[in-house]
C-alpha cells in the first residue's frame, strides 16, 4: 500500500486501506511521514462503541488516530518553519481561523475546528501520510527519540489545564486521577512552582508510578467514605488545615469530582480536565459557599503546544518513562486494548521507520 490507512466503521469494525497520498493544497502545507501514533482513551471508546456524541458513518469510515509525530515528507514553497526530514509533532486540529473564537485567540473553542479523527468526515493519524498546515506543526530537534514526540499532545492538554487555573509558586495541588493526563497535569503543575503535588487515584500501582515519576505525594480514597469525608482525610493526612490552593480533576469519576471541591479552601481553584458522563453531581452549595473558580478545560489553545514541545526538549522529566508498549501498525487493535484493559500509560503505535 502507497498510504495504508486504519479505517474504522463502527464499534469493532477497523479495515486497513490504501487511502491516496495527500497532496500539498496550499503553499504553507505540509506532508508528514507518520512514524508513531499514541492511543487515546477517546480511541478506545471509539473502538468500543463507534464515537463519542457523533458516530462514525459505516459507509464512508473514519482514519482514527490524533496524537502524532512524524517526518516532513514535502513542504509547500512557503514553508520556512521547517526543513525535509525534520522530526515534528503535530497540533491535530485545525479551527477556521475567522470566527469570533478564532480571533479571540480561544481557537481550541472554534465551532467549525477540523480535529484529527472526529466523525463525520475529518480523518485522523494513524496512516502513513497526513497533511497539516506548517503553523500546526512544531520541529522538535532529532537528538530527541521520534516516540517520545507523541507525548507533546497529551502534555499540551496537561499546559491548557494549569494554564486556566493560574497555578502560582508555591501553591498546593491536588491531581485527581493519575492516567496519563494526570501525571502530566502534575509535571507542568510542578514546573509552573507548585510546592507539594498530591495524586489521588484508588489504584495502587498508579500511585508507586506516580511517585517515581513525579514526585509527589500520593492519596488512595477510602472506598467505603463519601467524598466528603475523603477529602477531610486527605486534608488531614497531608496537614492542610483549610483546604489546598488547586484542584485539577483528570479522572471524569463523579467521586472525584464530588471530592476535589470538598478538598478545596474558599476562593480556591478547580479546572475538570477529565471527560466522564455528560450529567454528574456536584455539591453545589460547598463549590458557592466557598467562592471557588472552577473552569472547564477542552485540548489545548494558543500557546499550548509550544510549551509542551519546549518541555520534552528541555528534557524536564523522564518522559520516556511513559512509554509502556509499541505495537506494530498491522496491530492497533492490540494497543487500543492493551488501553482499554487499563494496562501501562501510554501505548503506542508504530506506523513506519
Amino acid at each position: 500500500m502507497h498510504n495504508a490507512s486504519c479505517v474504522l466503521y463502527g464499534p469493532g469494525s477497523i479495515q486497513f486501506e490504501d487511502r491516496e497520498i495527500p497532496q500539498l493544497c496550499d503553499e504553507h502545507d505540509i506532508i508528514v511521514r507518520i512514524a508513531y501514533v499514541g492511543v487515546c482513551g477517546s480511541d478506545v471508546h471509539f473502538w468500543k462503541h463507534g464515537g463519542i456524541r457523533t458516530m462514525v458513518d459505516p459507509q464512508k469510515g473514519i482514519i482514527m488516530g490524533h496524537e502524532a509525530c512524524g517526518i516532513v515528507h514535502s513542504k509547500g514553497k512557503a514553508v520556512k518553519s521547517v526543513e525535509l526530514g525534520d522530526h515534528v509533532a503535530i497540533e491535530p486540529g485545525i479551527p477556521c481561523r475567522r470566527c469570533k473564537n478564532c480571533k479571540d485567540g480561544q481557537y481550541n473553542l472554534c465551532k467549525a475546528v477540523k480535529f484529527a479523527a472526529a466523525p463525520p468526515d475529518s480523518h485522523g493519524t494513524l496512516t502513513k501520510f497526513f497533511r497539516i498546515p506548517e503553523d500546526f506543526v512544531y520541529r522538535i530537534p532529532p537528538d530527541i527519540p521520534l516516540e517520545e514526540i507523541v507525548i507533546v499532545e497529551p502534555l499540551s492538554v496537561a499546559v491548557h489545564a494549569v494554564r486556566l487555573v493560574d497555578i502560582r509558586p508555591g501553591e498546593t495541588v491536588v491531581v485527581m486521577g493519575s492516567g496519563t493526563i494526570g501525571l502530566l497535569c502534575g509535571a507542568v503543575a510542578k514546573a509552573f512552582g507548585a510546592s507539594q503535588i498530591i495524586l489521588v487515584d484508588i489504584i495502587d500501582r498508579k500511585l508507586e508510578f506516580a511517585e517515581q515519576f513525579l514526585p509527589c505525594q500520593t492519596f488512595k480514597p477510602l472506598s467505603n467514605a463519601s467524598p466528603e469525608e475523603n477529602a477531610a482525610a486527605l486534608n488531614k493526612a497531608f496537614g492542610i488545615d483549610d483546604g489546598v490552593d488547586v484542584v485539577i480533576e483528570a479522572s471524569g469519576a463523579a467521586t472525584s469530582i464530588q471530592t476535589g471541591i470538598h478538598v478545596l479552601k474558599s476562593g480556591g481553584k478547580y479546572v475538570q480536565t477529565g471527560l466522564g458522563k455528560p450529567n454528574v453531581e456536584v455539591p453545589i452549595l460547598t463549590l458557592s459557599e466557598k467562592e471557588l473558580l472552577v473552569r472547564g478545560c477542552f485540548r489545548y489553545g494558543s500557546g499550548d503546544f509550544e510549551l509542551a514541545a519546549s518541555m520534552l526538549v528541555k528534557r524536564q522529566l523522564d518522559f520516556k518513562s511513559l512509554i509502556s508498549s509499541i505495537s506494530t501498525f498491522e496491530h492497533v487493535v492490540d494497543a487500543w486494548e492493551k488501553t482499554a484493559r487499563g494496562e501501562g500509560v501510554k501505548n503506542l503505535i508504530k506506523v513506519q521507520d
